[in-house]
């Protein structure tokens, strides 16, 4: 008897601890459930959904005459989300009376497939219940408006399934007009080793502008990792805005026809074309070509900007300093010898080019024959005693500080050190910088002298762009900036005009006309 109630006595205590037990367990999925069930609830959820960026459309660059020089072209991305409640209502009927009248106008419209492989596809994709199944991809939209109107497709994304995603494309209609200037789209790898993609030109300098700001939406993962976006949780994206230039497409086409016709001609490795409008500043075509390694031109970098010894081109800027400082006049007299080649101070030959037609030039006809030999003698005898002096006409001109241009990356120019003090070659280094040498500045900068020479004597900020414009709305409006009212007086922009014709009529360009 004792040892039956032994037993039972046992046996009541381990039913006993297993109510417990229970209940215990029982509690513990209550609370989890009730109190809890939300944070798990949300946790479950950001595991399983993210938020993604809908990317902006990027603002279109327009010529000054409102062509387009660079868009976005939207593409359309199809899926089906075959556990669309439209579609799995009374057992799928909707599907099953659309597919057959849906795969024919698929393959009447992409021509890729027959209308039964296409049935076959769908419905295969039915029967496993695909969430995102890809139909297609990158559709123009012409061609999405076509698919739009098919059978199923329009009765909307609830009864149809169809879930459509739009992106862009960024393209130039002029093909390589210009495209540089505009921004090229160039891949490059990080230090990941992933490869990207980064704007140059007026795409990066205006990047801000033209992007815009991304929305977002809600997406929920699926097995398999498949995205579904979650409707009503979508934040629209703020398009770009547009960017008119001041570039003419007809006279970029001439610039960029003559710079090729010039590079195949002295087969040159590298060559720049700029236009700009004299009395504002407009940079009407800019036009660069490189010769690649098959010996063929691409427009790769952009070389007007890109700092170099301008050669003779910097002889302008020694002229205008003379004849400011007035230590010598355009008739002056000046000895070059007629060996071409001469030593001007104890220790530097500076040689020409050509030899010169006589052994006396003119100050007019130094530069119009451009004479390094006279071109520097003029400098020494205006600069010998204190180098450092002409520096400060450079500055006047602006060829010691980065081009004002709205680029980014506009690289600065450089000088050679112009001090004499403990024996400092910077005389030897002055007389070189007067024919073009000891000093890196960029076409562009050569071509702003120019101009405001030719502008009498007025100094013009160059500029890419006149207005941005949001809908045809403009929104900031850029004007000619004027950088120096006058770079000298009237008679040294009179002289030096007359010596720049010389150029042609009877110096080193004659030939050319």
């Amino acid at each position: 008897m004792e040892v039956k109630r032994d037993i039972l006595w046992r046996v009541y205590l381990s039913f006993l601890g297993i109510i417990v037990l229970s209940l215990l367990v029982l509690g513990r999925a209550f609370y989890i459930q009730k109190v809890q069930g939300s944070h798990w609830r949300s946790m479950s959820d950001s595991l399983h959904q993210r938020f993604v960026a809908l990317t902006a459309e990027r603002g279109t660059i327009y010529s000054e005459d409102g062509q387009m020089l660079s868009t976005s072209i939207p593409t359309f991305d199809i899926y089906i989300d075959f556990n669309a409640d439209g579609l799995r209502e009374k057992k799928g009927k909707r599907f099953t009376e659309n597919v057959d009248s849906f795969a024919i106008a698929l393959a009447s419209q992409f021509k890729d497939k027959t209308a039964a492989r296409y049935k076959q596809e769908l419905q295969t994709a039915f029967r496993k219940n695909e969430r995102y199944f890809p139909l297609k991809k990158k559709l123009s939209f012409e061609t999405y408006k076509i698919f739009r109107e098919s059978p199923l497709v329009r009765l909307g994304r609830n009864k149809s399934g169809v879930i459509v995603e739009v992106n862009s494309k960024r393209e130039t209609p002029f093909g390589l007009l210009a495209n540089r200037t505009i921004g090229l789209s160039r891949e490059f790898k990080d230090a990941s080793n992933k490869a990207k993609k980064q704007n140059v030109g007026l795409e990066r300098s205006y990047d801000t502008v033209l992007s815009g700001h991304d929305g977002e939406k809600l997406v929920r993962f699926i097995a398999g990792g498949t995205a579904i976006p979650v409707e009503g949780s979508e934040t629209d994206p703020v398009n770009g805005k547009d960017v008119f230039t001041t570039i003419d497409v007809n006279m970029q086409d001439i610039t960029e026809t003559a710079l090729m016709r010039m590079m195949l001609q002295c087969e040159g490795p590298y060559g720049t074309a700029i236009v700009m409008e004299t009395g504002t500043g407009k940079i009407k075509a800019m036009a660069n070509l490189g010769r690649r390694t098959d010996g063929t031109y691409w427009e790769d970098d952009n070389y007007a900007l890109r700092a170099t010894e301008p050669g003779s081109t910097i002889k302008l800027a020694t002229l205008l300093s003379v004849l400011e400082k007035g230590s010598s006049s355009i008739t002056d007299m000046v000895e070059v010898g007629s060996a071409g080649r001469m030593q001007v101070i104890p220790g530097r030959v500076v040689v020409d080019a050509e030899r010169s037609p006589r052994s006396s030039l003119s100050v007019k006809e130094c530069f119009s024959h451009s004479s390094n030999v006279g071109m520097s003698k003029l400098a020494y005898k205006a600069f010998g005693e204190r180098p450092e002096e002409i520096k400060e006409y450079y500055h006047r001109f602006y060829l010691d500080v980065r081009s004002p241009i709205d680029l980014t990356d506009v690289p600065k120019p450089t000088m050679a050190p112009l001090s004499t003090k403990k024996g400092e070659s910077g005389l030897g280094n002055m007389l070189w910088m007067s024919f073009g040498y000891g000093i890196q500045v960029s076409p562009l900068h050569t071509l702003t002298l120019y101009n405001a020479v030719a502008n009498n004597g007025k100094m013009m900020k160059p500029y890419l762009v006149n207005s941005i414009q949001t809908n045809g709305i403009i929104t900031k409006q850029f004007l000619p900036i004027v950088l120096a009212e006058n770079i000298c007086k009237p008679v040294v922009v009179t002289n030096a005009r007359e010596a720049m014709e010389a150029v042609v009529t009877e110096g080193t360009a004659k030939k050319a006309f």
